[in-house]
């Protein structure tokens, strides 16, 4: 069997020192990370993203640090080469180092994941030193950080203004000197994320964010047409597969009414047991 050498977050930095971009997405269960992983993807975020198009929750901010094991667990299932990155929930981190500790720990011992991701700056760099320090890979997020949407009053542009876009900057270079290996920036102005790209060593992965960062991360459902309720400007359509099991399942529940399926080729009979002898 072919042993394939799996991503390490030195390997993203690796990566944007040689100008190679960076491929991440998101999967929060066994098939799904299947299929990204086959598809050659750097790395796998866990996102807690996962409240919202698979649990059903309007925010990120109800997941919680056992929705993440469940969902980490399912995807380490699959044996990826790629690096898998785990979602730190909100208040799993931000309440004191002792307990990000236990938490990113338990992400990483008993979930499989391989790093974690934290939002923010500010009181998070110690937490971010500590973890590190520990031996557990840190990715940062930065611009509009989803467990802080009520604080911003929605899902808008961050960073628009210049002492704004100073502020990101500073908070990027503290990351990174805290021990991040690299920084996701969410909804904010391309020649924002571009700038700040180049100014940091460690890569930056770009979501709403233009094409200047070292890398890309999108939603597994928006990228495939399987999360309708809500359709970011920052995602492309690569796929409508949300209409082709809607069409599939009414095609099923026809044919039951109909009486056509079961069909015989999916009928079991007497005759094709290893004892075919009479069961009464």
């Amino acid at each position: 069997m072919e042993q394939r050498q799996p991503v390490r977050a030195p390997d993203l930095i690796a990566k944007k020192a040689r100008g190679e971009k960076i491929v991440v997405l998101t999967a929060y269960d066994f098939p799904s990370a299947t299929y990204v992983d086959q598809a050659g993807v750097d790395a796998i975020l866990v996102g807690d993203s996962l409240g919202m198009v698979v649990l059903g929750y309007d925010t990120t901010v109800p997941v919680t640090l056992e929705d993440i094991l469940h969902h980490t667990r399912a995807v380490c299932r699959a044996r990826p080469r790629a690096l898998v990155i785990a979602d730190m929930p909100f208040l799993t981190y931000q309440v004191g180092a002792d307990e990000a500790m236990r938490n990113a720990g338990r992400l990483i011992q008993e979930g499989g994941a391989a790093a974690v991701k934290v939002e923010g700056a500010g009181p998070v760099l110690p937490i971010v030193e500590r973890l590190t320090a520990a031996g557990i890979p840190v990715m940062g997020h930065l611009g509009l950080t989803p467990q802080g949407v009520h604080g911003f009053g929605g899902w808008k542009i961050q960073a628009r203004q210049k002492e704004h876009a100073r502020k990101l900057l500073e908070d990027a270079r503290a990351l990174e000197a805290a021990g991040a290996f690299g920084i996701v920036l969410e909804l904010i102005p391309a020649e924002v994320s571009a700038a700040v790209s180049q100014e940091l060593r460690i890569p930056t992965i770009g979501i709403g964010a233009g094409p200047g960062c070292d890398g890309e991360v999108q939603i597994f459902h928006d990228l495939l047409g399987l999360y309708e309720q809500f359709r970011p400007r920052h995602a492309k359509r690569y796929a409508e597969v949300g209409s082709t099991i809607r069409e599939a399942l009414s095609r099923y529940a026809a044919e039951v009414r109909a009486g056509t399926f079961p069909a015989e080729e999916n009928t079991i009979h007497q005759k094709d047991l290893e004892d075919p002898t009479s069961w009464t």
